[in-house]
């Protein structure tokens, strides 16, 4: 069920989640729409990427739901979620790359387990080699990734979520433990990839450099639930006293960080 531009393509209505007797969600509510770069902020341990595997089917919802174009991701049995991810592409913290592999391989693994009996070895090599184009590293595909600095393991891992040619792309802490020259390549890719391939994305970050680099809106969770929703420029200028603090890396005012010190 195809969505115009601009229309709601993800929903989060109302959806819960616990571990045990943590809480991560008591009423995620959140609309994604077609195109757009939504980021998704918060304190470590809110439950961001939480929200990402509850998208994709990877972690259950307690209750609520969870809209793809139209279709009750909730509900969806295995073979239904594999459809779904084929069309949204998750590129994990860490790259995930496989160190017995070449780029190359590594690349085209996704292909090869999603389209052994469509494409062609020729068609993935050129796939592979038009992906990692994309990102800036071409001619790279005999490299191991233990030959690679952290930022172009970054680049290969979304070369390979690339060539699946996904509608969504979820990008999970893509600019960790990046210098700040890698953080500016990866956020040039994610605005460069909107802007050419028209993908909508969902950004998980702490990076606030990266969230208002690359976004259309942001999202701030707190307490198991979005505390804001805006733009950049809405963000900004909040007068919110926790998003404040957040933006400016400040701890909370009255915070005795003394007391704190002495018993962690």
């Amino acid at each position: 069920m195809a969505t115009a531009p601009g229309e709601v393509l993800i929903r989060f209505t109302k959806a819960q989640k616990r571990f045990g007797s943590k809480v991560v969600y008591s009423d995620l509510t959140l609309d994604v729409r077609r195109g757009e770069v939504v980021t998704i902020m918060g304190p470590s341990g809110v439950g961001k990427s939480v929200a990402l595997k509850m998208l994709i089917g990877l972690l259950s919802t307690d209750s609520g739901s969870i809209v793809f174009d139209g279709e009750e991701v909730t509900k969806m049995s295995e073979a239904q979620l594999t459809i779904v991810r084929r069309r949204i592409a998750y590129l994990f913290q860490g790259a995930a790359l496989f160190d017995s592999l070449d780029v190359g391989e590594n690349v085209a693994y996704g292909l090869r387990e999603q389209f052994w009996n469509t494409m062609s070895d020729a068609e993935i090599r050129a796939r592979v080699e038009q992906s990692l184009e994309l990102v800036g590293l071409p001619g790279v595909s005999a490299m191991r990734p233990s030959d690679l600095s952290g930022g172009m393991k970054k680049r290969v891992g979304l070369a390979r979520t690339l060539a699946l040619q996904p509608e969504v792309i979820l990008y999970d802490e893509p600019t960790t433990g990046l210098d700040p020259i890698n953080v500016g390549r990866i956020n040039n890719l994610i605005n460069g990839i909107k802007r050419t391939l028209k993908l909508t994305s969902v950004v998980v970050t702490h990076d606030m450099h990266t969230a208002f680099d690359v976004s259309d809106r942001l999202v701030m969770l707190r307490a198991g639930r979005v505390l804001s929703v805006g733009t950049r420029d809405e963000f900004r200028h909040s007068s919110d006293p926790f998003i404040r603090d957040f933006i400016e890396g400040r701890a909370p005012e009255g915070e005795d960080v003394a007391s704190l010190l002495a018993t962690s």
